[in-house]
């Protein structure tokens, strides 16, 4: 199935066409078997999936976030262990190398990642660093011509897929201002010394690939550092996480509406003491509660869209959406378990799996903790209760 790309309405009515006749009726295979298939894979290359937000002149489609997330929407209908292949691509995998490569690095590296010959994976989370991500040890050291790196990366999306590691490591033993220790890798998935581990087994979300990463005396030439100088590593990242934190609400939202859609046919068709439930004010109550969620989520994450594209700082912003937006849909999950009963309980429904996908949307990219801290900081910092970063 192709997708015209040259009309956004028609582009998302494609998708959605796609998401819900091809993929729906896969969940079930793909969570049994833990992999996404890799004739769906190739049929999302020729739809251009991989290249949705990569600019026009390097082979993407150069999708504003507000159009990207109409898009994301349609696409998190289904699993989510179908977004997570086009996920680093179209997101913080891209990103880096978007906003802070060198024309160089762009012209080698987008073209491929647009097109989804090149798999890309964001190598940040440590054995000892999650939250505190400018902790890490994973040690590049200056040799004769590049550096050498050691250590390992944890929990790393689509790393037993991917062609190319974009890969924080710390140039400097100690911490320096500015996170200044912190350095930004392009590593080919293939560079001697670069290995991956077994697929983790997860709580949820069976299909989307995650694995560690291990770095032994792995050479990387000089040239490969994002920009071209070490140090802006950290602020790479954080710039990458903004517009991904926007995309992780965005896919919490496209799970919502589809939770909500199978609570609401289950009230519909299930009956208790001669009616529907859907009929008991109770009922309504959850159904009620999570709509008005769903609904203030969406308003918050397109305002939030809006204002990136228009080229306001939204740092505050991304993570009051990826917050808010993690905690509503596994209220919405709950709720609709609640609804379905016992039925909900056993995997048959797929509002267990459901459930157990969603659940992890609190804990990546910036637990809802971290968002809380983002949001507080950036507060008092407006208030002048805190200094400028």
């Amino acid at each position: 199935m192709t997708i015209d790309t040259t009309s956004r309405p028609e582009m998302r009515e494609g998708l959605r066409r796609y998401v819900r006749a091809r993929l729906v009726p896969l969940e079930a295979e793909v969570a049994e078997n833990d992999r996404v298939s890799d004739d769906i894979i190739a049929e999302m290359r020729d739809m251009g999936l991989f290249g949705l937000t990569i600019p026009s002149e390097y082979g993407g489609l150069g999708l504003s976030v507000s159009e990207e997330i109409e898009l994301v929407y349609e696409l998190t209908w289904a699993s989510l262990a179908f977004r997570s292949v086009v996920a680093m691509n179209i997101g913080i995998g891209s990103k880096a190398i978007v906003e802070d490569g060198t024309e160089e690095q762009k012209r080698r590296w987008l073209p491929s990642i647009a097109s989804g010959e090149t798999i890309t994976s964001f190598c940040l989370t440590e054995p000892s660093s999650g939250s505190d991500s400018a902790s890490l040890k994973l040690s590049a050291v200056p040799v004769d011509g590049g550096y050498r790196l050691n250590g390992t990366k944890r929990f790393i999306s689509n790393a037993p897929l991917a062609g190319l590691f974009i890969v924080m490591a710390r140039t400097s033993p100690i911490a320096l201002p500015r996170n200044a220790h912190v350095s930004a890798f392009l590593v080919p998935a293939g560079t001697p010394g670069v290995t991956v581990g077994p697929r983790d087994k997860k709580m949820g979300q069976s299909g989307a690939a995650t694995a560690d990463v291990y770095f032994e005396d792995a050479f990387v030439p000089a040239e490969n550092i994002i920009g071209g100088q070490p140090g802006h590593g950290f602020a790479t990242a954080m710039k990458a996480l903004d517009r991904g934190r926007i995309a992780v609400a965005a896919c919490c939202v496209g799970q919502a509406r589809r939770i909500l859609h199978e609570a609401l046919t289950y009230a519909e068709s299930r009956e208790q003491f001669g009616r529907k439930i859907s009929q008991f004010q109770l009922i309504q109550a959850m159904l009620a509660d999570s709509q008005a969620e769903l609904y203030a989520t969406e308003c918050m994450v397109g305002d939030t869209a809006r204002r990136y594209d228009h080229g306001e700082p939204v740092a505050k912003e991304a993570s009051c959406c990826k917050m808010f937006a993690s905690e509503m849909v596994g209220r919405v999950a709950d709720r609709a378990v609640q609804i379905f009963g016992g039925a909900g309980y056993v995997r048959d429904s797929g509002i267990e799996r459901f459930y157990r996908d969603v659940r992890v949307m609190r804990i990546y990219e910036g637990t809802t903790q971290i968002q809380q801290l983002v949001i507080a900081r950036a507060m008092l910092r407006e208030h002048g209760g805190l200094p400028a970063k």
